[in-house]
């Protein structure tokens, strides 16, 4: 798709939040598999390294939520709108889907 045609369909945000979400879904993916290997670890240097693994995989989760609420594209804070948020995005892509 051409940067005009993205401009004027929207796809060119749509793209940037798919990116984001998919980004942002992968860093708790991250947090919540270091947090299950820090358990299962053998050695005080696998944990520690662990840790310091998981507190990055934090931070970085912090700084895609961070971005995704400044541009409107996620709000963790109010279950209502997130919601609907998620349904428009849904019937977004099935508009998409069907051309």
């Amino acid at each position: 798709m051409n940067a005009l045609v993205e401009n004027m369909t929207g796809m060119n945000v749509m793209t940037d939040k798919v990116i984001a979400a998919d980004f942002l879904i992968t860093a708790k993916s991250g947090v919540r598999n270091l947090s299950y290997a820090i358990t299962e670890a053998a050695t005080p240097e696998v944990r520690n390294m662990l840790k310091r693994q998981l507190n990055t995989a934090i931070d970085t989760h912090e700084q895609i939520s961070n971005y995704m609420i400044s541009k409107g594209w996620y709000n963790p804070g109010d279950a209502k709108a997130q919601i609907q948020m998620d349904l428009d995005n849904a019937q977004l892509a099935l508009k998409v889907a069907q051309g």
